[in-house]
């Protein structure tokens, strides 16, 4: 019988008003890279609004639990997501966006970051946005990324990764096993008291040891959490303000191409 696999960090994040960031580049990013990033939003009312903002060098994935969101990027592309649906932006060399909820009273949600590969960390930027008829769900999990069991995302991620929003019932079991060429796993207890591997989260992110073991979790109460596994990536993180890439001559030319739009879009 193999031993449960060790939590190594666990944080409640840095909450600032309706935002709480749980990962950052600097901190946990580092361990868990493609994964760099991650805040969840808990508001009541309209919710924060993100006016016109630059990135480069990363993927973002939004995903709204309770709210529609309108999204704008510096191309003109306007789109409308539905409450769990998804929002995919590669930002590759360059580009502004901007986003606002819609329709929501208890505004939560979630945003992360990943490091693009140094195949795609300049390419041109696109977005792609899911529907919630489009995100594959099976029981208790909704497939945000990737591939679990028979569930296959349309994401077309360049990187090897599942992400996926479980919710329990209080006392439901199940168990998540990373495919084997997974070495790195996290999760994120949003919603109620949930116990994995042993350990009891609550509204806590919890990074495990790497390696390939099974994750065993129960709700306590209802819970609603992410889990995500992933192949490390190998590239070192050189961050700007709002870029990261795989080395400052890189960050460089990105940060150059999202000065230059933004000048664009002052004009």
């Amino acid at each position: 019988m193999t031993s449960p696999r060790k939590i190594v960090a666990r944080t409640a994040g840095n909450r600032h008003g309706p935002i709480t960031r749980l990962m950052s580049p600097g901190d946990l990013g580092q361990l868990l890279k493609p994964f760099i990033f991650l805040d969840y939003v808990d508001a009541v009312g309209d919710g924060p609004n993100f006016g016109f903002h630059p990135h480069s060098g990363i993927a973002t994935l939004t995903f709204p639990l309770t709210f529609d969101m309108e999204h704008t990027t510096s191309s003109g592309q306007v789109d409308l997501v539905k409450q769990r649906g998804v929002e995919w932006v590669m930002t590759g060399g360059g580009i502004w966006h901007k986003a606002r909820p819609l329709n929501g009273t208890q505004m939560q949600g979630f945003q992360t970051w990943f490091a693009l590969p140094p195949s795609h960390e300049l390419a041109e930027p696109s977005a792609q946005f899911l529907q919630p008829t489009n995100v594959p769900t099976a029981g208790p999990v909704t497939l945000l990324m990737g591939q679990y069991h028979n569930l296959v995302s349309q994401i077309a991620a360049p990187f090897d990764v599942c992400y996926l929003w479980v919710e329990l019932q209080a006392g439901d079991k199940w168990t998540y096993q990373p495919v084997s060429q997974h070495n790195i796993a996290w999760t994120f207890a949003q919603a109620g008291q949930l116990v994995v591997n042993g350990e009891q989260l609550e509204r806590e992110l919890a990074v495990f040891e790497e390696g390939n073991g099974a994750l065993e979790f129960k709700a306590a109460t209802n819970v609603g959490f992410l889990v995500a596994s992933a192949v490390k990536a190998p590239q070192e993180l050189a961050m700007g303000y709002y870029s990261v890439h795989s080395s400052d001559e890189r960050l460089a030319i990105g940060e150059r191409r999202i000065k230059e739009i933004g000048a664009t879009l002052k004009k």
